[in-house]
């Protein structure tokens, strides 16, 4: 008899290289002295160069998986004004939430006061850049790109929307005479999206380098702090995913939530297990047609604009690690400083990629804002890693509420697939 030997799953594969990382990377902090070849070979040289190469890796997917995926998305809905219309309602129901996700977050925080007891001298401070800020009037301008070359090639976020559903629009206005050209997108976004696959294969190699180099560094040395941290991000993520966009379901659409997280769960599961929401998309789009019910020229559209635009669970972090260092630096922020986080963290959440880790590189902005030192991102750089899966979860959960609540409004939402599809999966399976 041949014995069959039992597979992991990613999910599986990258908690078992959490777990092995932060073991390994003790064990190196408190039981090998140190030396050339821990520090400089092994945690800065191979533990710094695969875990950061993972990230390059998914980085490197970003801009022609989600220019594809938009140009796609736009050309089928075609009727400019329908989109405009399902433009107008998304935008603003991913601004709304991620102002609510700040609000929530620094909530939270000021009530598990996390930085209070931190031993920051035990924590090695590191440079952090400082990110420059343009005033209001530029932003908006630098949606236009001069050179849409320049953009794609810069990774400028806004400026690759904005191309990206023009371009979508040209070709469902032309139709049958760009066929080429739209079965190009097409056939593009299928090969990123495989190519997506493929990368996330090394994921849990790159995760084990990454926290065995945090875990090395930092031991247990500032751990139980960090551990409140920690627990007031899962807690402000468990009120905004489970709390504040269940209830928006539940108000705008009349379905039953629970329904919505048992249908939606694997999804969740997938995001949580790649921290990825780019990488997340086509299964979006699969399970919210079969499952919920939503017309897939609508998820087509709003699934990757959300994936790079609405980033509930970045700002959810963003807000909390605000009060974290402000208690950590002993810097009294007033009412007028958190409201100018919860504006410049919406703000930020707009254009950045929905990769691993992206939410650290626009926590300087919001630091920039108030006056925080950004040498206090050093402290969460490490331990943002477990957290960067499950706001991933968060941020794609929010896409597809979205989804289906716009879905619903425009008369694309089958009800009737929503509440039966369940009964009809169970009765296959009997």
């Amino acid at each position: 008899m041949e014995t069959t030997k039992k597979k992991f799953n990613l999910t599986t594969k990258i908690f078992i290289a959490l777990i092995l990382g932060a073991i390994f990377g003790i064990i190196l902090h408190y039981f090998v002295p140190a030396s050339t070849f821990r520090d400089k070979i092994l945690v800065d040289g191979v533990f710094y160069i695969i875990g950061n190469g993972f990230l390059r890796l998914m980085q490197m997917l970003v801009v022609p998986l989600v220019f594809c995926s938009l140009v796609c998305g736009a050309s089928a809905i075609g009727d400019t004004k329908t989109l405009g219309k399902v433009g107008i309602k998304t935008m603003g129901f991913y601004l709304i939430t991620t102002a609510l996700a700040v609000a929530v977050a620094l909530s939270v925080a000021k009530v598990i006061n996390p930085g209070i007891g931190l031993d920051i001298s035990a924590i090695e401070q590191t440079k952090t850049t400082i990110a420059e800020t343009a005033g209001f009037a530029d932003t908006l301008l630098d949606i236009i790109p001069k050179n849409p070359i320049q953009g794609l090639a810069e990774g400028n976020m806004l400026q690759i929307i904005l191309f990206a559903i023009l371009i979508g629009i040209i070709l469902a206005k032309l139709g049958k005479k760009v066929d080429v050209v739209s079965k190009f997108f097409a056939q593009f976004n299928d090969v990123m999206m495989e190519m997506t696959m493929i990368v996330m294969k090394v994921a849990p190699i790159g995760v084990f380098c990454l926290i065995s180099k945090t875990f090395a560094n930092i031991g247990f040395d500032a751990f139980v702090p960090m551990l409140k941290y920690m627990f007031s991000v899962f807690f402000a993520l468990g009120l905004q995913c489970f709390v504040v966009y269940m209830s928006m379901f539940k108000g705008f659409t009349g379905l039953n939530p629970v329904k919505f997280i048992k249908k939606f769960a694997p999804v969740m599961g997938f995001a949580f297990s790649t921290a990825t929401s780019n990488a997340t998309i086509p299964m979006s789009i699969d399970t919210l047609e079969k499952k919920i019910g939503v017309n897939k020229k609508i998820s087509s559209f709003t699934i990757p604009l959300g994936a790079t635009v609405n980033m509930d669970g970045t700002a959810i972090m963003q807000g909390v690690a605000v009060v974290f260092v402000a208690q950590a630096f002993h810097v009294d922020l007033t009412f007028v400083d958190y409201l100018t986080v919860i504006a410049t963290a919406t703000l930020a959440s707009i254009g950045t990629a929905g990769v691993p880790g992206v939410g650290l590189i626009t926590l300087s902005m919001v630091f920039n804002s108030v006056g925080l030192p950004v040498e206090g991102i050093a402290l969460i750089m490490g331990i943002d890693r477990i957290l960067d899966m499950t706001r991933t979860a968060v941020n794609i959960t929010g896409d597809a509420v979205c989804t289906a609540i716009v879905a619903h409004q425009n008369g694309d939402l089958d009800r009737e697939v929503f509440e039966n599809y369940e009964e009809e999966d169970q009765a296959a399976l009997a």
